[in-house]
This record gives structure tokens, sequence and C-alpha cells, in this order.
């Protein structure tokens, strides 16, 4: 069961849709600190409120969170004195453009560096 105000985790989207009302505190958090928050917490007091794939990998790849299924929640606003962990995605131009060659024998370019943080968002009022 889940908690009343459990912790959500949140992409640079979803937060935008959890922040309708209210006064908030934003906080950069390291990755340390984001795996810490996240293990605090029981399985069934976390919502995952994204659905990018690639978001998973960074959680459980990169932070080396063991793996849990969270339930997918679209939330539309947060409650005063909820937490919301957001993993936010910053992209810039690649100013090298090497090509590579797949497994399949395509030629790909990159075009793009994709980058990931983490910021603690709480309600406030």
């Amino acid at each position: 069961m889940t908690s009343i105000d459990p912790l959500l985790l949140l992409d640079n989207t979803s937060m935008m849709s959890v922040m309708n009302k209210g006064v908030f505190r934003c906080t950069d958090v390291t990755f340390e600190e984001a795996k810490a928050i996240m293990e605090v917490h029981q399985q069934e007091d976390i919502l995952q409120c994204f659905s990018n794939l690639d978001l998973e990998d960074v959680i459980y790849d990169y932070l080396r969170i063991e793996k849990r299924e969270f339930t997918h929640k679209r939330v539309r606003d947060m409650r005063v004195g909820q937490d919301g962990l957001v993993f936010k995605l910053y992209t810039t131009k690649s100013e090298t453009q090497p090509v590579i060659v797949t497994d399949k024998g395509n030629e790909a370019k990159k075009i793009q560096n994709v980058y990931v943080y983490c910021q603690l968002v709480s309600r406030i009022e």
C-alpha cells in the first residue's frame, strides 16, 4: 500500500506537471544523495511519474540502485510536505560528430551529448 505522500520520481516533463500550485524548494543533489534518498524509501512508498526507459537505466545501472518495480502514476499536484526526486535531462549539441559503424554495418553519427543531473523538489506551502 502506497503512503499518503509517496516520494515521486520525476523527469523534466512530469516535474512541470506536479508544480501547478504551491510554493516549492528545489535543491540540486548528487548522484550519491539521490541513491540514498531512494534507498530510505520502501518500494511501495515511491511512485514513478515518468515513462522514459532511458532514465530507468540511469537509476539502476549508473546509480547502482537495486531494480525495483515502482507503481507508475501521473500525478497532477504535489501535497504540502511531499518530495520528488527529479532526474533532469540536459542535452547539448555535439562539438564533434564522429561517425561509427553499428554492429549491423550502418553508419551512425553523433549529434548530441545527453547529460543527467538530479534535484530534490519539495512542496513547502
